[in-house]
Parts: C-alpha cells; structure tokens; sequence
C-alpha cells in the first residue's frame, strides 16, 4: 500500500514518519505539510518526496496518515477519503461533532477503511488488558487520571502548540481515557457533570450504558513529578489497574499501520475506526458545553 503523510511537526516528526518508513507493507511515498521547508526536511530524513500540492499527494498514494491539528485533520480526511484515499487519523479526529459527522460520512460514502490512532489501544499489554476487562463484565465504577506535564514546566515539544493551548487536556488526554473506558464500560449515556481544576484541569464524571460510573481528571499542566495515567476498575472481579506499556508510540503506530490494512484488505472495520473517533468528539464536546455552561 502506497501511503502519504500529511504533517511536519513533533508527532508526524517522533512517531508518524518513522512508523511508515519502517513499515515493510507500506510504501512511504510522500509528505505534505503546511510549512514546505519542514515538508522538504523530513521526507528528505526518511527518503521520500516531499510534495507542495496535497491534492497531488492523494492522487498517488493509496492511504494517507494524517498528524495535524484536529480541526485542519477533519478537513483534509474528508478531501482524502473522497479521493479514494484509506485513513490513518490521529486523536481528537476533530474538535466538533459536525466536523467528526463529516469526516464519518465521507468515509462511509467513498467505502474506504478508517483507523483513529489512539495510542493505549494499540500497545500490546494495554490492548490486551482492555480486551480482557471487557470480556470479564460487571464493573461498577472507574476512576481514570490522565495528567500530562505539557504546560507544567516540563520540556513537552508539544508546549507550542496552538490548537493544545486553545483546547487543553480536554481535547488532547481526554481522548485517551475514553479510548480505554468506552470498550469496557460501554458508550456513555451522558456526562454527568464537569467541573475546572488548576490551570487546564478538568473533572468528568460519565454514566455508562454498561451500568457503570466513571471519573476522569484530565491535564497538561500538571507538575512533572505528579504526571502520569491510571485507569483503575472495581467490580465483581475485583480491584484491577490499566498495565504500563514497555512500548513508544513507533511500535504502536505500526499496529495501527497492520490495523488499517487489515480493513482496507476486506475486514472488519476496526474498533477505533472514524466512527469510534466521532463518539468520542461527541462525548468531549458534550463535557465542554457543561464547562462552558459553568465559566
């Protein structure tokens, strides 16, 4: 499969670029960004060509990953997926459900396969220990904390970051826990509540269709030392903690590279497919308008 990326920044740079030229079913044909200096730059890194038109990069790939800004992203999947073009997205697939219904609808109209890149589900253990508590059933309640040091006084590459700025953990971690809580526990049935914490902080609490509650606090500001994630479930089975993955988001991206594969062959469309990803746009923006509400 021919494969174009689309983004020149640190993530198309750390972990997009890498993962597709190293990728023995995939042809990296090409990179296209916004800045074509950059563009220029890192298809030169990894042997390909870097293109000035997008429309011409779709013209000759089979599929196209995308690292941009959500909201540039659900724009350009669209035009992708009307060009015939398979999809390997990133999380937020967009910051509004109409744009994230419109990415879904162009994917569903052209009958192209769809993968959103949510990194936990698709790191091995973290994968696999999704699979398992979803399988087991009766949890009752959830806590998850996904505290990122980003704006924290950390040295985050992704601190610059506009759209990060604008949107906060919300938009950017919140994706995340969702991407473990939402298999296991079922979909959402509403945000229950939201409230702000220090700096971009935000608490959630979630009523699941599975029957189950679930918390989540959410941030890029947190001090470096006190970051990190935990996914915690208490049911019937007990008291069980999401694993740590012993893998970077290369190995995971490759994954998501077989996934879409896989579908684009003829599969089944994967778990985390645009529609999965439109889900969870809906969901946050659900939770915005409530802190909106509270400002």
């Amino acid at each position: 499969m021919r494969i174009g990326l689309l983004g020149t920044g640190p993530w198309a740079d750390m972990a997009h670029a890498p993962a597709l030229a190293a990728h023995e079913d995939l042809d990296f044909a090409g990179v296209w960004g916004r800045r074509p200096d950059a563009a220029k730059e890192l298809a030169r890194r990894h042997g390909t060509r870097a293109y000035d038109d997008v429309d011409a990069l779709l013209a000759d790939v089979d599929a196209v990953a995308v690292a941009l800004p959500p909201a540039v992203q659900a724009d350009l999947a669209v035009r992708a997926a009307r060009a015939g073009c398979h999809l390997l997205l990133d999380k937020p697939l967009a910051t509004t459900a109409a744009q994230g219904r419109a990415v879904v609808e162009a994917v569903r109209s052209a009958g192209v396969a769809s993968v959103v890149f949510f990194t936990t589900g698709f790191q091995p253990e973290t994968e696999a220990w999704i699979t398992e508590q979803a399988a087991a059933g009766g949890w009752f309640t959830a806590r998850a904390q996904w505290l990122g040091a980003v704006f924290g006084g950390g040295d985050s590459p992704f601190a610059d970051s506009p759209w990060r700025r604008e949107k906060g953990a919300l938009w950017d971690v919140g994706p995340h826990a969702l991407s473990v809580l939402l298999p296991v526990l079922g979909d959402a049935r509403r945000v229950t509540a939201a409230a702000p914490g220090p700096g971009d902080t935000v608490h959630l609490m979630l009523d699941h269709t599975g029957g189950a509650s679930s918390t989540l606090t959410l941030s890029l500001t947190a001090p470096p030392a006190a970051a990190g994630a935990t996914v915690e479930l208490r049911g019937r089975a007990g008291v069980t903690l999401l694993p740590e993955s012993t893998q970077g988001p290369v190995p995971a991206l490759r994954r998501a590279a077989d996934a879409l594969l896989a579908a684009a062959g003829g599969g089944r469309p994967h778990p985390c497919d645009a529609a999965f990803g439109l889900r969870v746009t809906e969901i946050l923006a659900e939770a915005e308008t409530l802190l909106s509400d509270r400002a």
